[in-house]
């Protein structure tokens, strides 16, 4: 046996290379570049050595002058070329001869001709057998052209000294040969430093199958069988199994004879592969021809070594030495199939995006083992950079059963353990494989992945662990809210002892008992006022920004429905929750409203609902007004709150309609209140005007009468006057809704409620006040012992306080409202909701030290613009010119007598051209025309494509997703983007979600029932020239390093551009690799025309032009390294 063994390769096979000299008792020397100097095979030799030049890691692997030179130098007797790289370069082979080392594998006579794909067709033809037509090789397009159309398509184009699928391509017709050509040939010289090819017949259904050779230098040779390898990739394989399923004896007899017989009439020694195509369809099926021998091992030798318990590579080293197969004990006629095997390789390739090669750090690495499992791998681990320079295949998963359908089973199994992050995989697509049924049943043919487009994104992996740790990696990093007020989890607070047993009916049980108009009678017929719980939605959106979580209210769901059955409703879903929910907090507002209807059986849930705007800012059709409501309805919506921003009935009447006709929901139709029908002066918002209104709105079919009170401008004497009124003339109930923000409004409450007010809206108490609604332990308070005292224990609203107070110390940094009681309000009339949301948009324009000059400024906007009644969206219009007059710092009255001096937001704008409708007191004139002059416009009613529509028909998800487009297009990409990049972020905990993690700390994440991840931080590493930190965090107790970009810092590093994938004219190169631009500025180029190549991992592609155009600028000089995503060229 030799001394030294020279291992001339890298990854698995060098490993693979390493430990079979190491059972055989040789020393083992490994060769490497610069670029992988961290590989395993380097590690694990005895010595290793660097070779080549720094920037060409592929090129020093292809030095036969650098192999040589290592080996003389280290003293090796022997060089394991493995496969790929030098293993089929007869050069090599001389080279070890000349200079007295062996090399293993056959003589470089023998790998001439065996890797000379013609010269060995011409081989088998003389040995007798059976090979398919091909043209002589050559490197002359019009001679291969011309050999192309002579053989007749389909075709394949082969490289002459090439191998692994390199330099190949199958070619259907004609008017595609010529590109085809011409990148099979840079591929190959690429890859093996010769153009040459080939041209040859290509077989119509075909199945791979391969026969393993071995052969001593006394002639002896065997064969160990066959390997199907059908199962295919642009001609590289993908899954190989041994033997190959459903053959007869006949056939095999056949394959591994006519094997032998091309190995001996060759002269052949050492192990070999001879390959074979046999056609399953036509009336050729059965036949089987020659189509090239490997002289070399293959990266699938292990399925073979499986049902064989031969170690074909000591195997290869001892003939090499000298060995008979006889003395290694190899007799054909002993010789047996043992089981099945199967081999799947797995890649750094991506399925979803044409298997492109991914790059990139693993950042964890968790493989599988167990019975019948064996995995070969190179470099694989967490930390290790998967880098573009070499071959994309990450570790060898072979498993073997005593059948072919045990053998399926445990790569399932084995494949269901991996856990690779940090690049792309192919493992989905291994497993989806592994699940058709056509492959259980062995019907496979070298188009069966083609033929199968769904395989490629079937199993697209959640990696929902990784995806967690990183957005909360990024809170940690750069903390965008701050340092936490607490640590304290809010849901600690919640009451401990609950009532047991059944959930007890509540009032959604009546309302499904009688109806939507019994509901609303029985009601108005009641002593006891109902109290609507708004906690859930306006008060935090009046105190908090909205920024309170879905799990936060989630959680205290269930205890609201055992504690307080006897609500009336509970303010849950719409208005600003549903855009911020999208905008800000990466939820699905739809998820937020089923998981609160299943958490509250018992209580009618109450939604905002902006007439034909829905939950949007501008009109919709009423097609998507009614889809709107019956979804909510579908998903739990009980009772709708329906209004309109300037008191329109007629663009209300579309959202009634909806609620009245389509479900068995109550619709509660608002009038909005604003200035003061107490006042004499008062000409617009009158008494009168209400009771106009209000007949409009019973009219259209409401089942209760609203009053909006959005700024808590309603006093009490106009509350008893409004209310009263209401009452007389109408039989509907009546329900309140006013906000605290001058402290006074449980005045006006106990005022309406003593002329007959039906409901009222309340907060809880810790939830309550200025800009909220008045506190519910001090209306319940107030009630105690007198008729109209509702049914609702005053403990347990009490008891609820402490998980509120929590709550509210958890979203510190959003507490924008007022610090206590002001009657300013009186003045300015902002309504409470917004008066908090006008105070962060004064933050964020650096106004927030002049919010005294902005709410006179809102005064002065709200008259010029006609004194609308305000509420989202007139209010925001409001607001808008506010914060825009101080930010200029323009005077008022200057402003009004001439706008056409001044930009205008687009809000105003809109609302001038009549886009809300019209104000109750007309349009202000002669400013609405001058404001408008060169910028008048039709209003505008979003307009719906037909597909939508038809998505709009149908209840479900789509419907619920098309709504979420149609009505807020920009954040509904944002919440897209933001769940694909972290996923679920609804799940995480509110403290660490808003201000990163503690080390030490621990946090449960349960991702569904009886699935829970526990997260943590372990370090924080210092930042790198590009400004990117490590971010060291735990995830079920192991380490998985993000990274994450420290924005307070500015990189060092100059960044690629990076196309917009919204411009059809970027083009932006598909993954990383070296790219070469092939056209100049001013190029005219067409659809699909090449414009540039991408090399990696070995794999030449063309990048092609998206659309039809001129080349505007070229992005790069030469061939430039970039990244996935990165501007190459831009066509206009």
């Amino acid at each position: 046996m030799f001394e030294k063994v020279l291992v001339a390769n890298r990854g698995e096979i060098a490993v693979r290379g390493i430990r079979a000299a190491f059972e055989l008792g040789a020393k083992t020397v490994a060769v490497f570049p610069y670029e992988d100097r961290n590989a395993d095979h380097r590690v694990k030799a005895s010595e290793s050595y660097l070779i080549g030049e720094e920037g060409h890691p592929v090129r020093a692997y292809l030095d036969v002058d650098e192999i040589i030179r290592v080996a003389k130098e280290s003293e090796a007797d022997a060089i394991y070329p493995g496969y790929g790289f030098l293993s089929e370069n007869p050069d090599l082979a001389a080279a070890c001869q000349a200079n007295g080392i062996t090399f293993v594998g056959p003589s470089a006579e023998v790998l001439e001709l065996a890797g000379n794909k013609v010269r060995a067709l011409e081989q088998a033809r003389k040995a007798g057998v059976p090979t398919l037509r091909s043209t002589p090789p050559s490197t002359d397009v019009d001679e291969l052209t011309a050999g192309a159309q002579e053989i007749g398509f389909p075709v394949f184009i082969k490289a002459v000294a090439g191998g692994g699928g390199r330099g190949m391509r199958r070619v259907e017709s004609q008017d595609r040969f010529a590109d085809e050509l011409r990148s099979a040939m840079r591929e190959a010289e690429g890859a093996f430093g010769d153009p040459t090819v080939f041209i040859e017949q290509a077989v119509s259904a075909p199945r791979h199958i391969e026969v393993q050779i071995l052969a001593d230098n006394t002639g002896d040779t065997v064969h160990l069988f066959e390997r199907d390898c059908s199962i295919q990739r642009r001609h590289q394989k993908v899954i190989e199994i041994a033997p190959a399923p459903h053959i007869s004896d006949e056939l095999r007899a056949a394959l591994t004879a006519d094997a032998v017989k091309f190995a001996k009439a060759i002269n052949y020694t050492c192990a070999g592969t001879v390959e074979f195509l046999v056609e399953t369809s036509g009336p050729r099926a059965g036949s089987h021809v020659f189509i090239e021998m490997n002289p070399r091992i293959q990266v699938e030798h292990t399925v073979t070594e499986e049902v064989t318990d031969v170690d074909l590579v000591q195997a290869q080293l001892r003939i090499a030495a000298g060995e008979t197969l006889a003395d290694i004990g190899i007799r054909q006629d002993e010789l047996r199939i043992r089981g099945a095997a199967l081999q799947c390789r797995i890649t750094t390739e991506d399925p979803a995006n044409s298997f492109r090669p991914d790059t990139g750090v693993i950042s964890t690495y968790r493989s599988a083992n167990g019975a019948g499992i064996r995995l070969d791998g190179g470099t694989t681990g967490t930390g290790v950079e998967i880098s573009p320079h070499f071959d994309s295949l990450l570790v060898k998963l072979t498993s073997r059963g005593r059948t072919l359908s045990d053998a399926i089973v445990r790569a399932r199994r084995a494949l269901a353990e991996f856990r690779v992050r940090g690049v792309e995989t192919n493992i989905p697509f291994l497993r989806a494989v592994l699940e058709d049924p056509d492959f259980s049943k062995g019907e496979v043919t070298t188009s069966f992945i083609d033929e199968r487009p769904h395989l490629l994104s079937s199993r697209t992996p959640a990696d929902r662990g990784t995806k967690l740790a990183r957005f909360l990696a990024d809170v940690t990093v750069n903390q965008p809210n701050g340092p936490a007020p607490t640590t304290l989890e809010a849901a600690g607070k919640l009451p401990r002892n609950l009532p047991g047993g059944d959930i007890p009916d509540g009032s959604r049980q009546r309302l499904l008992a009688l109806g939507p108009a019994g509901f609303a009678r029985a009601l108005r017929e009641q002593d006891a006022v109902g109290v609507t719980d708004t906690t859930f939605r306006d008060a935090h959106q009046s105190l908090l920004a909205t920024r309170v979580r879905t799990r936060d209210l989630v959680a205290v769901a269930p205890a609201q429905a055992r504690l307080l059955p006897g609500l009336f409703s509970v303010e849950c879903w719409g208005g600003a929750t549903y855009d911020v929910a999208l905008r800000f907090l990466g939820e699905d507002p739809w998820e937020r409203l089923a998981k609160l209807r299943a958490a509250m059986p018992n209580q009618n849930l109450q939604m905002l609902l902006r007439g034909r705007n829905t939950v949007g800012y501008t009109p919709y059709p009423t097609d998507v007004t009614r889809a709107f409501v019956a979804e909510a309805a579908e998903v739990g919506i009980d009772i709708f709150r329906i209004f309109d921003a300037l008191n329109d009935i007629d663009q209300m009447r579309p959202a009634i309609d909806a609620v009245v006709q389509d479900t068995s929901a109550v619709a509660e139709v608002a009038l909005c209140y604003t200035a003061n029908l107490l006042d004499p002066a008062e000409h617009t918002y009158t008494l009168d005007y209400y009771l106009r209104l209000a007949e409009q709105i019973v009219a259209a079919g409401a089942h209760i009468l609203a009053i909006k009170d959005m700024a808590g401008l309603l006093r009490p004497a106009a509350a008893a006057r409004l209310v009263a009124a209401l009452r007389e003339r109408f039989d509907l109930p009546v329900h309140l809704h006013t906000h605290d923000t001058t402290g006074g409004q449980l005045a006006t409450l106990m005022a309406a409620i003593e002329v007959g007010v039906d409901a009222v809206d309340v907060a809880n108490s810790a939830m309550a006040s200025t800009t909220s609604q008045p506190p519910m332990s001090a209306l319940l308070m107030a009630l105690e012992g007198t008729p109209r005292a509702p049914g609702i224990d005053p403990q347990a609203v009490l008891d609820l306080e402490p998980y509120w107070e929590a709550v509210r110390k958890v979203y510190q940094p959003f507490e924008s409202g007022l610090p206590a009681p002001t009657g300013r309000v009186y003045s300015h009339e902002i309504p409470g909701g917004q008066l908090s949301n006008l105070r962060q948009q004064a933050i964020a324009l650096g106004l927030g030290d002049k919010f005294e000059a902005i709410e006179e400024m809102y005064a002065a906007a709200d008259k010029i613009l006609g004194r609308p009644t305000k509420v989202t969206p007139s209010s925001k219009v409001v607001g808008d010119l506010a914060l825009h007059l101080v930010a200029v710092g323009a005077d008022p009255a200057e402003f009004e007598a001439d706008p056409r001096r001044f930009d205008l937001p687009d809000s105003v704008i809109g609302f001038l051209n009549g886009e809300l409708g019209e104000p109750a007191g007309g349009w202000p004139e002669p400013f609405r025309a001058q404001a408008l002059e060169g910028r008048r416009q039709p209003p505008r009613v979003t307009e719906v494509p037909p597909e939508d529509l038809e998505r709009l028909a149908a209840p479900g998800v789509e419907r619920q997703q098309t709504l979420n487009r149609l009505l807020f297009p920009g954040p509904t990409r944002e919440f897209r983007q933001r769940r694909d990049d972290f996923g679920d972020i609804s799940l995480l905990p509110t403290v660490p979600y808003l201000y990163g993690m503690q080390p030490g700390a621990e946090y449960p994440v349960t991702l569904e029932k009886g699935v829970t991840l526990l997260l943590g931080l372990e370090a924080i590493g210092a930042p790198d020239k590009r400004a990117k930190r490590t971010v060291m965090t735990r995830l079920n107790g192991q380490l998985r390093p993000v990274r994450v970009r420290d924005l307070s810092l500015d990189s060092e590093v100059a960044s690629a551009e990076k196309a917009d994938p919204n411009n059809p004219g970027h083009v932006a190169a598909p993954f990383a690799g070296a790219v070469t631009v092939t056209v100049a500025e001013g190029d005219e180029v067409a659809a699909g025309d090449q414009i540039a190549t991408i090399e990696a991992m070995k794999m030449e592609a063309a990048i092609n032009s998206p659309a039809t155009g001129i080349v505007q600028r070229v992005v790069l000089k030469g061939t430039t390294p970039l990244e996935g995503g990165d501007l190459v060229v831009v066509i206009g």
